[in-house]
């Protein structure tokens, strides 16, 4: 339990100034009085308290974690600062429909020392959104004080930021901190850009049930705390004032006791969640397995960085909600790689536009636009940076349908080159498909042809789940990936592999720009071996079913990839094959993968880590003679 007692009266002013089902609401743990004047029921609150069988998380979620199609309360995480760019990006989408709709986000003082709160001001500062960040100010992030946490007043931390209106108002004052919230929802609503509230609030409770403060606190803070409490002030105001008598709060207080104590009988008597459903919602299994038929625009050969191109213009043609942007990306560069080209000119600057230099803050902010009902391709300008979105993706993205039992979906694109083979160094040449096929919620796409790219690429920017889609960029204009172009019409399914050389000795299974390699390893035996070459396409999913039949006719397998080899890619699908095709096996299951180390920046070096053809070549020889 999250006990919000200290924090009622700014809750309550700021939730007078919204309206519920218009305005969206990201708001933190402690916001139990402000989801309640917004429209929560304290019945919907106690099943989700209880971890009873509901609408919003069917016991997915703890305790204050909140949720509300109807009224627009976006399903909230335990992390702390993520919500911050998610609502930047909710406001992006508000500032694009030009609806008078505003966004609220709150969250603790101690909160205000991640990253993600200053990416958030920076971004909906220069961008004039119309959001309203909400610090509710009670001085401890759990037992920690404010004044180690941060090394000034978020009031005066926040002072750079032009185009942000800042208010630093005493929190257990209702009068005060709504007469504040009443003017910035008002200038948010007339486009003049985001708000800074800082409400000085007070803790009356520990911070949750599993925490005693009085192993941190003295005795005389607690007692001074009890004096700022919000609810007995505006009682003492309005008997002082004559609007109320004690007689009447009293009759206020037995009839609030009585409701409670029947909606906790009620909620109690509630069913449990179904464990047989603990599984589902992690996608949303509408997408067709049936591959559109292919018609070729011409026969010149096209590049994979001008396939990946064309489809995002074929598919910003088609979806009029569909965004693009990232860093570099907008014209006249368009992109580093070009891939982004001529769009912003074409579709223009609120639709494909330049992002800060910030990960997070990309993929953060397309949350936001997601769960509004936007398609964003986003683009991490080399996957090696992509580190520092990985809170949002691993701990917001992926479960956001999970999270909410399918009641909120976030299926962004984000487009990553990787690889290296380009002499890119530690920084621009590594893989990271071992690390997302780990992470349940996100399809995996990993081509490597131009018309495979654009298939996959359309067929992700109309699927309802988010995914990952991996472009290796020493493939972007290699001749031997590049294709005829499939017209607009062409779109791939995820999860089906492609057989590029049929075979009975031996099965490799890889992807990417090992697909290359694999057929060059094989050419150089000659015809002494009649090899299988599966290409996958897509890692997540995989096609299972494919892989099962081709060993069922080669007896062997090795699994190619560009991953390290301790914990890549090949160890899982490795170990798939092992249950599932064992008894089919005349050999043992062999990897090839990169060496565990960084990838180096002179070629030589590169070359001795990185899996080159003379090692599946060597590969093969090995496990033919098993």
């Amino acid at each position: 339990h999250m006990g919000a007692s200290g924090h009622e009266a700014a809750q309550i002013a700021a939730a007078l100034t919204m309206k519920p089902g218009s305005d969206w609401f990201f708001p933190y743990y402690r916001d139990a009085a402000f989801c309640l004047k917004i429209g929560m029921t304290v019945r919907e609150q106690l099943l989700s308290f209880l971890s009873k069988s509901d609408d919003a998380n069917d016991g997915r979620q703890m305790p204050h974690h909140y949720s509300h199609k109807n009224l627009r309360i976006v399903s909230q995480s335990s992390v702390t600062g993520t919500q911050f760019l998610q609502a930047v990006g909710c406001a992006i989408s508000r500032k694009l429909e030009k609806n008078n709709e505003i966004v609220y986000v709150s969250a603790g003082e101690g909160t205000t020392s991640q990253g993600d709160f200053h990416e958030a001001l920076n971004w909906a500062s220069n961008s004039k959104v119309p959001v309203i960040f909400h610090i509710q100010d009670n001085e401890y992030a759990i037992s920690t004080h404010k004044s180690i946490q941060n090394a000034d007043s978020v009031y005066a931390m926040a002072s750079g930021y032009r185009n942000l209106s800042r208010y630093d108002v005493n929190g257990v004052d209702f009068f005060e901190t709504n007469l504040a919230f009443k003017e910035a929802t008002e200038r948010a609503r007339k486009g003049r850009g985001p708000s800074l509230i800082v409400s000085n609030v007070v803790r009356l409770l520990p911070h949750s049930s599993s925490d005693d403060q009085r192993k941190y606190r003295t005795e005389k803070e607690l007692i001074n705390d009890k004096k700022r409490d919000p609810i007995t002030l505006l009682q003492k105001e309005c008997l002082k004032q004559k609007f109320i008598s004690l007689e009447e709060f009293e009759n206020i207080d037995k009839k609030i006791q009585m409701s409670i104590e029947e909606d906790i009988k009620w909620s109690l008597e509630q069913n449990n969640p179904d464990p047989s459903q603990a599984h589902t919602h992690v996608y949303s299994n509408d997408y067709s397995l049936v591959e559109s038929d292919i018609n070729y625009i011409s026969k010149n050969k096209i590049v994979m960085v001008d396939a990946l191109n064309h489809a995002m213009d074929e598919e910003m043609s088609f979806n009029d909600k569909m965004i693009i942007y990232g860093q570099d990306i907008a014209d006249p560069k368009g992109g580093v790689f070009t891939a982004t080209k001529g769009l912003s000119d074409k579709y223009g600057n609120e639709r494909v536009f330049n992002s800060p230099l910030a990960e997070s803050s990309i993929v953060g902010t397309a949350i936001g636009l997601a769960v509004t009902g936007y398609k964003p391709v986003i683009e991490i300008q080399f996957a090696d940076y992509i580190w520092t979105a990985m809170m949002q993706i691993r701990n917001e993205v992926v479960t956001m349908r999970y999270r909410s039992n399918n009641i909120w979906n976030c299926p962004l694109v984000i487009r990553a080159p990787v690889g290296g083979y380009i002499n890119g160094g530690i920084y621009h040449s590594q893989s990271i498909d071992g690390y997302f096929m780990h992470m349940p919620g996100i399809y995996i796409a990993y081509p490597s042809n131009a018309a495979d790219a654009k298939g996959l690429l359309k067929m992700a920017c109309r699927m309802r789940d988010p995914v990952i889609f991996m472009e290796h960029k020493h493939l972007y204009r290699q001749g031997y990936a590049s294709t005829e172009e499939p017209d607009k019409d062409y779109v791939l399914p995820y999860g089906k592999a492609k057989v590029i050389l049929e075979g009975d000795d031996l099965t490799i299974i890889t992807w990417g720009v090992m697909v290359q390699k694999s057929l060059e390893a094989i050419k150089s035996l000659g015809s002494d071996y009649n090899i299988e070459l599966i290409d996958l396409r897509t890692l997540n999913p995989l096609d299972i079913d494919l892989i099962k039949n081709s060993i069922k006719k080669t007896g062997k397998v090795l699994v190619a990839h560009e991953d390290n080899i301790t914990n890549g890619p090949g160890a899982e699908i490795s170990a798939i094959i092992s249950e599932k095709c064992f008894e089919y096996l005349d050999g043992p299951i062999m990897r090839i993968g990169s060496k565990n180390s960084p990838v180096p920046f002179n070629k030589i070096l590169e070359d001795e880590i990185l899996p080159q053809t003379d090692d599946i070549s060597n590969k093969i020889i090995e496990l033919m003679e098993y």
